[in-house]
């Protein structure tokens, strides 16, 4: 009876060693997978900021143009105030604060754009690379 529990002991010291030979020679194939996986989550978390940052951009320059919109509308509501005072400059005014609402829209609406896409750095990929050296060096949280 001692031989037959000795006999399980032996074969599963053996496939211990094996499963960590295994693994030492698995080891540069899982860390090049690693770095792998890494540099595409880095290449989607640039491409997904510089997208916001693009519409950001996009959405201020329309903006500038609506106040280059704005600008005229109000130079022509001042001419109708200083030549007439009549109702024809209030309804250049009217206009002149439909066109500044769109605009601060627009703007608040960039402000959001730029916020999700800054700061321009991978941050997420930072944090995974750190998790995964802790990880790697066996300190900390990693779940498995």
């Amino acid at each position: 009876m001692a031989t037959a529990s000795s006999s399980p002991d032996k074969e599963s010291t053996q496939k211990e060693e094996r499963s960590l030979f295994t693994l030492l020679r698995d080891l540069p194939g899982i860390l090049m997978d690693l770095v792998r996986a890494e540099f595409e989550q880095l290449k989607r978390e640039m491409a997904r900021k510089l997208k916001s940052l693009g519409i950001g951009a996009i959405l201020v320059v329309i903006a500038l143009v609506l106040l280059s919109f704005l600008t005229f509308t109000l130079l022509l509501a001042g001419i109708f105030a200083l030549a007439l005072v009549m109702p024809p400059w209030a309804a250049a005014l009217t206009v002149s604060g439909i066109l500044l609402l769109v605009i601060l829209g627009l703007i608040g609406a960039a402000a959001v754009q730029f916020k999700k896409g800054s700061p321009p750095l991978p941050t997420e990929t930072f944090d995974s690379v750190v998790k995964d050296s802790h990880a790697f060096k066996g300190d900390g949280d990693y779940g498995i």
